[in-house]
């Protein structure tokens, strides 16, 4: 997890650079499409089995929308539309909104240290977002969060399916609908293929994408789902400090508040339980407190 969120924190910095040299949708087009195409080659060279059946092709491209077209088209529009840091702090609001659907649909019940958690890290983001000028891309890196939020819920009904040919197929089928979105909307692409541009478009897509998205999806499947998410909320503790270093972006006093509300909440959640009578617990006929 510590890899993975740190590559997400330096893909706003990368997408700040690419909008410099592409326009915004057909950025994000090409980070899912090459991100796709390099997993389906991966999966072709290691003979990995493709998915079967229109059950399989429908999730797969349910969660090709969601997670790809919606988030990518809103997380893009989001660092073009506010402080790469204020972006990087709300498009990674998903610890925060997963924690009542996975108990709803997996049973992963909230504990009260959870719930105190889910209200002081929501706080944290209402402080970025409001106060500290989130702009208008406040709500687009809200949507994201959300979107990538649904991604991750629907990654746990990929059981049984080969994983990397799964993300491969949802990054291009989710790419395609980025294409047609950008087609309306920003007509022909006009993109400098600079030095700058290739080597953020290369990060995003093999480093930011294909590996983080897969490595993600793995841990989906064998994790709690508050735990994992929460370690999430490291992504714009980079993706702030990049932007500070890189682009000259400095945070207000509010963005800071925000940001250690956020921190409180996942040393809150990631926090092991307190064991009380450890000894006691260890030895016969000694009871341990809270029990008769």
């Amino acid at each position: 997890m510590l890899w993975i969120t740190a590559a997400w924190g330096a893909c706003f910095v990368a997408i700040e650079w690419g909008l410099r040299d592409a326009p915004l949708l057909w950025y994000a087009a090409l980070r899912a499409l090459v991100a796709g195409g390099a997993l389906l080659a991966l999966a072709g060279v290691q003979r990995r089995p493709a998915p079967d059946g229109p059950r399989a092709w429908g999730l797969i491209t349910v969660l090709g929308l969601v997670n790809v077209t919606v988030a990518f088209a809103a997380m893009f529009a989001g660092v073009a539309g506010g402080a790469t840091g204020t972006a990087a702090v709300l498009a990674n609001a998903q610890p925060l909104l997963i924690l009542l659907p996975a108990w709803w649909l997996y049973g992963e019940r909230l504990s009260p240290r959870t719930a105190v958690a889910l209200v002081v890290g929501f706080a944290g983001l209402v402080l970025v977002a409001v106060p500290g000028g989130g702009g208008s891309g406040a709500a687009l890196s809200l949507l994201a969060a959300a979107a990538v939020t649904g991604g991750t819920l629907l990654s746990r009904r990929l059981g049984g399916l080969d994983l990397v040919t799964a993300t491969a197929w949802h990054l291009l089928l989710g790419g395609a609908g980025l294409v047609v979105l950008a087609a309306v909307v920003e007509g022909a692409p006009v993109i400098a293929w600079t030095p700058r541009f290739v080597l953020s478009l290369a990060f995003l897509a093999l480093v930011g994408t294909a590996a983080t998205t897969v490595a993600w999806f793995a841990e989906a499947r064998r994790n709690r789902l508050d735990t994992l998410t929460t370690w999430t909320f490291l992504t714009p503790v980079l993706g702030i400090a990049l932007a500070a270093v890189v682009l000259g972006e400095r945070p207000g006093g509010w963005t800071a508040a925000g940001l250690l509300a956020v921190l409180s909440a996942m040393w809150v959640v990631l926090r092991p339980p307190h064991r009380t009578n450890t000894a006691a617990a260890t030895t016969p006929g000694v009871p341990i407190e809270g029990e008769p």
